[in-house]
């Protein structure tokens, strides 16, 4: 009798067959392997659910998680083999900022689909894995500020995909090695203990890439004997490599040369230097009888500072000066000119004291605070102490009787959250606006300037309240009419109190000047339907205000363009991360520090999203983003009912 067959293939089946296909259970149980060994914040996942996919920081596609985001949730210790092994559907994974410490886990190799890997900011140590090279798809690898050593593999040439390559702030040696493979975007191994030179595909990136090593050529400058370079002391012979020392007797007639040429230079100096003041000595008394003193400054922010500004000493006297002796006819160049009735007076508003005129402003000492879009702004001390911001406009084009009756309107204007302007000034070629100065500088300065020790870095609750108060600011002049818009909201506009209130400045300016006047780098924050920039609606101005929002919750500015692509705004930038479900991706790395608020920041955002919307009627109106900005606002209170106002600024990566 035969054996039944059947039993028997069945066996043989079965051991083919896989023993346990991947599923969204298998991930399940790999997330809940990683809450046990790592802890953090992975402890508030709910482990009853059956799905991971509504865990915080989780995201699934086709029933299989495909995102996985801890960026500062608190990890630490070593992450074991076997978790991410049944992750194979990752596409994204960023454990960044927090204490883990081992090595990479080897079964991160199954992660096949891996796309963005970001481990910067941890205590990662040994040698970067080889497990690494065989995943092909990566784009962005971040390493950063953990404690790799070793040399830079050269199995980097296997990801051919990759774009980002950030290795800085490790114990990295070697050399760097030739990368020809690869066309990145972005790179940094600074702060290493690298060597040798820079390979030549690699000499297109700053010289920011590679500070604090012993690495040269490139943005670094020539390594030793690169092109012919010899000792101090030696020059070469007929081109053919002989050395020869200089004599003494040369040297000497060197340093003499050198000397003379000196002398006849400073000797040029000090004739053009009298020839020119003989020149201006013939302006207005008034501006000599009261020499300008340079104050010093610690370069605060204007409205119109744009990160430039400078500082040289230039008095308020010497704009307005030079219009009144026009009108007396003090002025033999312009004897033609005439100033109007009462043009030789300051204009103040409301019912404010009027503790200096004219003549006070120009004895005042000034210094330039910075150029801008409608003119050039400047800080003035006056003699009894009192500081104002003066604010001399350029190409105003319209009339005198128009010029008094807009900026009437805009000295009407009365809010806490805007900028007051005090006075004004106006004649036929001058035109002065007077302001109180806000001694914090603007919005712009602090996301923007100073990036090193010191900083004073911006929470979650600096910069919520910043967007209240700039919503309820523009709410306001809103509020006074359909046809009244800011018409040039951005950063360099909000200027700061003391204590962090912010107030909007440069209102109602927009309708004073001629179109030449507003530069390209406003067009980041224009709305794509405005071509006349005199001419701004009020969903002009949301559309604005959120690439503001985006600017405050990312810190780039707004011609940020994604790897240094031409043309790809704030916005763009922002709603393609979004798209790929990077969303933590998107914000400034010293808001990830609070984690309580995390649902916060991403209402914000995406309300940024909303106001910078394409088609204006989709745009919802200030009145409603502030209302959205309050909610948001106490709800985060609720969570932190007492935030501190700045947090102390801790060692995290560049990135």
């Amino acid at each position: 009798m035969e054996p039944p067959r059947l039993p028997i293939l069945l066996f043989f089946s079965l051991l083919l067959l896989p023993l346990a296909k991947p599923d969204l259970g298998s991930d399940r149980g790999a997330l809940l392997a990683l809450r046990s060994a790592v802890g953090g914040r992975t402890l508030l996942w709910n482990a009853t659910l059956q799905t991971p996919c509504n865990w915080a920081g989780v995201k699934c596609e086709n029933n299989r998680v495909t995102v996985l985001r801890l960026p500062g949730v608190a990890l630490s210790g070593e992450l074991p083999n076997g978790i991410f092994g049944n992750l194979t559907a990752l596409r994204t994974l960023s454990l960044r900022l927090n204490a883990l410490k081992g090595s990479i886990p080897s079964d991160l190799a199954a992660c096949t689909s891996l796309r963005n890997l970001y481990l910067q900011g941890n205590l990662f140590s040994g040698q970067i894995p080889e497990f690494l090279f065989t995943l092909r798809d990566l784009v962005r690898l971040n390493l950063a500020s953990n404690n790799f050593s070793g040399e830079i593999p050269a199995s980097f040439n296997n990801l051919t995909r990759l774009k980002t390559l950030y290795v800085e702030n490790n114990q990295l040696s070697g050399s760097i090695p030739e990368l020809k493979a690869l066309s990145l975007d972005q790179f940094n191994v600074s702060n290493n203990l690298l060597n040798g030179s820079i390979p030549a595909k690699l000499q297109t990136f700053t010289k920011e890439s590679f500070l604090g090593t012993s690495l040269c050529g490139g943005p670094l400058g020539l390594c030793p004997g690169d092109n012919g370079t010899l000792p101090t002391g030696e020059v070469n012979i007929n081109g053919n490599g002989n050395k020869r020392k200089l004599s003494g007797g040369v040297i000497a007639g060197i340093v003499i040369g050198c000397v003379v040429a000196s002398l006849i230079i400073l000797v040029l100096l000090i004739f053009f230097c009298r020839k020119r003041s003989q020149k201006t000595s013939s302006v207005d008394v008034a501006a000599l009888k009261h020499p300008e003193s340079e104050i010093p400054r610690d370069k605060p922010a204007s409205a119109e500072a744009e990160n430039g500004g400078y500082n040289n000493g230039y008095s308020v006297a010497a704009a307005a000066a030079a219009a009144m002796t026009a009108g007396n006819g003090k002025n033999e160049a312009n004897n033609n000119s005439a100033a109007a009735p009462g043009a030789k007076k300051l204009v103040f508003f409301g019912n404010a004291p009027r503790v200096f005129d004219l003549e006070d402003l120009l004895r005042a000492s000034a210094e330039v605070l910075g150029k801008g879009t409608f003119g050039t702004a400047y800080k003035a001390v006056l003699d009894t102490g009192t500081v104002v911001a003066v604010k001399r406009l350029k190409d105003v084009t319209i009339t005198e009787k128009e010029f008094r009756e807009n900026i009437e309107t805009v000295g009407a204007m009365d809010h806490e959250n805007l900028v007051p302007l005090r006075a004004y000034y106006y004649s036929r070629d001058e035109k002065l606006l007077v302001y109180d100065y806000m001694p914090m500088g603007s919005l712009s300065a602090l996301l923007h300037g100073n990036k090193g020790a010191g900083r004073t870095p911006l929470n979650w609750e600096i910069r919520s309240r910043i967007a209240l108060n700039a919503a309820r600011g523009i709410e306001y002049l809103h509020s006074q009419g359909p046809n009244i818009s800011h018409g040039n909201i951005k950063s360099s506009n909000i200027l700061l109190t003391k204590s962090y209130n912010a107030r909007v400045s440069d209102f109602g300016l927009a309708h004073l000047v001629g179109p030449s006047s507003t530069p390209n780098r406003v067009a980041g924050y224009r709305a794509p339907e405005v071509t006349d920039p005199r001419r701004v609606s009020q969903k002009a101005d949301v559309y604005s205000f959120g690439v503001l929002l985006l600017e405050i919750l990312t810190g780039k500015p707004p011609t940020h363009a994604l790897l240094n692509e031409e043309g790809v705004d704030l916005p763009r930038w922002v709603q393609s991360i979004v798209k790929e479900e990077w969303t933590s991706e998107v914000f400034d790395l010293e808001l990830l520090r609070y984690q309580n608020v995390d649902e916060e920041m991403v209402q914000l955002l995406q309300l940024a999203i909303d106001c910078a919307e394409q088609y204006p009627d989709r745009r919802p109106t200030m009145s409603e983003v502030t209302s959205r900005i309050e909610e948001l606002c106490r709800s985060s209170s609720r969570d932190d009912p007492q935030p501190d106002l700045v947090k102390e600024a801790s060692d995290m990566s560049s990135r």
